[in-house]
């Protein structure tokens, strides 16, 4: 038996997952158990669960992969260091990093004391992780494969092929051009400079118009080859840093744009200021600028492959937006993005990466669902309940239980088609920044005023974020005009002409959706809830948006009866309990 410990750690997104023989037993994001959101730092608690769910210790593990390498492109840091000369903070920052990587061994026997480890340790460069985290548990046998993210290890961007279980990279885009630099930038330009608000950008985005991308053509250069170039002189990232760190948890960057940005566009928008034309068209410009560079790449990368298949990670594959479009601005004809595309997703490619390395192991893993975290008997969640009892009597609820798989979603999809807001509490939680329906807020996508219910009752965000659709995998011909697999969230598709005006709540203003595939397969339980809905609505799909209220996703049945007692959320259901006000 070979048992490997994959890494995420001293970034945002810290996470960790556990390989047995090449089958994926337990991965889980830290932000989770932290209660921080996109927390970084050393994955304690992520790594505690993946071991406990494998009934392993410390000392059981073959080997440990972390996806980053310091050496990686060693010879262009000191050459580029020669050439630009770069501010004395960034080298201390890289220098500080790699000190970080480099005391793997020493953070996990610090972190689980009488624990002894012997495990090898094995820093996979940041792209061929995120690579392996692509293709490596895709359904392909062969594919093209690509990571495009803001940096890691001295690049921001990663090509080629895959074969078996061996991957060939083609090229690669190095420090200082960057797509996610570039995204980011502009992001924080428009106001939102929390670390991973780039999604508020792709959401306001449809409500411009592209009347700036000649301007934002100045700041990005497309080449043949399929890779970019920034002009720097518009960023700050080249000579100062990105000015990146965790702080108690929190990762947070420095500005990333510069003064000749400011005078290309003018003053910035603050925090907070009123969302004007100007800021919603340049929105729409800065994701019609990513998709051009976005596509040049990966029309080059079809051309030299000649595959069928793409398979993405990185984070700028949860540009869900831009994924929707790769079957009609590319000649590719499947797809498959990691449900975890951001930097947890590194965690599972550096496993795979040191599973697969050499041509060993021939064996693939397929990773058809996202469902690889904790889960909670139901007796754990009776016992969460009476702990509560005195605060949800309290809250005049009832309380009833449903002895029946039947029963139970017949009971959900009653309250969704009855205009109730439904917290949905079952199974393993989710992999990767989505709520896949099994914790999730489920609502009925037929309501007009069903986004500005939640808003009001449970999200209390900007108006202009769209919901997303859970819709049964074999209705998705008869609804959207794309027919394919998304169990993971990550591709937008439109929504067939005819069908929108019966789906308001999670159609967006460009008659497009996000929509998620459910399978009876990966998920027999959120499967009958949808079916019990089509039966009573003819309606195939329900609303799906995270259990949470600005926080991260919520892992355990405590989080989720918080979030419903502190929140107007009318029904709760944990596993086959049920609460209602």
């Amino acid at each position: 038996m070979t048992l490997i410990l994959g890494l995420n750690a001293f970034h945002a997104d810290a996470a960790a997952c556990l390989v047995r023989d090449g089958q994926l037993i337990a991965a889980a994001e830290e932000e989770r158990f932290r209660r921080i959101k996109h927390w970084g730092g050393f994955p304690q608690q992520a790594i505690a669960y993946c071991l406990k769910e494998g009934g392993v210790t410390l000392a059981d593990l073959d080997h440990v992969a972390i996806n980053r390498n310091g050496r990686a492109g060693f010879g262009r840091k000191l050459a580029y260091i020669a050439r630009h000369r770069p501010s004395l903070s960034l080298l201390r920052q890289r220098l500080k990093n790699r000190k970080q990587w480099r005391s793997i061994e020493d953070w996990l026997t610090k972190s689980f004391p009488g624990q002894k480890i012997s495990a090898q340790i094995h820093a996979i460069e940041h792209h061929d992780a995120h690579l392996a985290s692509a293709f490596l548990v895709s359904p392909f046998e062969n594919a093209a494969v690509a990571s495009v993210d803001g940096f890691g290890d001295f690049s921001s961007a990663a090509w080629g092929v895959g074969r078996g279980t061996t991957i060939e990279v083609f090229d690669r885009v190095y420090f200082p051009h960057s797509l996610g630099v570039f995204y980011e930038a502009l992001t924080q330009y428009l106001g939102f400079f929390n670390y991973g608000d780039e999604y508020k950008v792709m959401g306001l985005a449809p409500y411009g118009e592209p009347r700036f991308v000649n301007e934002l053509q100045k700041l990005l250069h497309l080449e043949a080859d399929g890779s970019f170039k920034l002009d720097t002189s518009y960023f700050t990232h080249a000579k100062q840093g990105a000015n990146y760190e965790v702080r108690d948890g929190i990762p947070s960057s420095g500005k990333l744009f510069s003064q000749e940005l400011i005078d290309l566009f003018g003053p910035p928008r603050q925090p907070g200021e009123a969302l004007t034309d100007r800021h919603r068209d340049l929105a729409r410009s800065i994701q019609v600028a990513y998709e051009e560079a976005f596509f040049n790449l990966l029309n080059a990368l079809y051309r030299r492959s000649n595959c069928p298949a793409i398979a993405l990670a990185g984070g700028c594959a949860n540009n869900s937006v831009a994924n929707g479009k790769i079957y009609d601005r590319t000649p590719f004809v499947h797809c498959y993005v990691q449900s975890a595309g951001g930097d947890a997703g590194g965690a599972i490619g550096a496993a795979y990466a040191v599973w697969h390395r050499d041509g060993a192991n021939p064996t693939r893993f397929d990773m058809n669902h996202a469902y690889w975290g904790p889960h909670f008997s139901d007796a754990e969640l009776h016992d969460a309940l009476v702990q509560r009892s005195g605060e949800i009597a309290a809250a005049n609820c009832r309380q009833t239980r449903h002895d029946t798989e039947a029963g139970l979603a017949q009971a959900a999809a009653t309250a969704v088609a009855d205009g109730k807001v439904v917290g949905w509490f079952q199974g393993r939680m989710e992999w990767g920044p989505r709520a896949l329906g099994n914790r999730s807020i489920l609502a009925d996508p037929r309501r007009t005023d069903m986004k500005d219910i939640l808003n009001v009752k449970i999200k209390r965000r900007e108006s202009f974020r769209p919901f997303a659709p859970s819709i049964l995998r074999q209705h998705v011909p008869e609804w959207f005009e794309t027919d394919d697999d998304v169990p993971f969230m990550m591709q937008v598709h439109r929504i067939r002409p005819e069908q929108r005006s019966k789906v308001p709540a999670i159609t967006h203003v460009d008659g497009t959706g996000r929509l998620q595939t459910v399978s009876q397969v990966t998920n027999p339980r959120y499967a009958a809830l949808i079916e019990a809905f089509r039966a009573l609505t003819g309606v195939p799909m329900v609303l799906n948006t995270s259990f949470n209220e600005n926080e991260p996703v919520v892992c355990r049945p405590e989080e989720a009866i918080n979030c419903f007692l502190r929140t107007s959320m009318d029904v709760l259901f944990l596993g086959s309990h049920m609460l209602e006000r």
